[in-house]
């Protein structure tokens, strides 16, 4: 049976809620992660690059609120510190040095653990008939499919 975020039972809101402040947390991470590549691009490739790594993280940004809305929705505390959430993060922080190649592999195997981690919460949110969850779980996780898709594709 769907359920809405009050009529879910308190541990299952608290499941959920957990999950999805991971998945806030991987997305911040990669967030930054592709600003930081944003900023330091360099060689022949920069400028499709630069534009795509803008991209990702104006997709981010929003997503980061999407997920932390959802969390506020549910009864839950959106975690907002960024050590907790570099500390939560499957997706670790990168300093920026690194060539054009090495900045694709990073940030597309980030795209890909952001979207494991959307699929994970996706399947919670429906063990407890969040479908509400789910769906927005499902959407982000796609999108971050998409992503590691366009982001690898500049590697032959």
């Amino acid at each position: 049976m769907s359920q809405t975020a009050e009529s879910l039972s308190t541990d299952a809101q608290s499941e959920i809620c957990e999950a999805l402040n991971q998945c806030v947390a991987e997305t911040a991470v990669t967030t930054m992660l592709a600003q930081n590549f944003h900023w330091n691009v360099t060689g022949m490739a920069f400028g499709p690059l630069h534009d795509l790594f803008q991209k990702v993280y104006e997709d981010h940004f929003v997503a980061q609120d999407d997920l932390a809305e959802r969390v506020k929705a549910l009864g839950g505390h959106a975690n907002g510190m960024l050590a907790g959430m570099v500390q939560a993060s499957k997706v670790a922080e990168h300093d920026g040095y690194a060539t054009a190649e090495e900045m694709i592999d990073t940030l597309a195997k980030a795209q890909r653990t952001v979207a494991s981690t959307l699929a994970g919460t996706a399947a919670i949110a429906e063990k407890h008939g969040d479908l509400l969850t789910q769906d927005l779980c499902i959407a982000r996780g796609q999108t971050h499919e998409k992503f590691a898709w366009l982001i690898s594709a500049h590697i032959s």
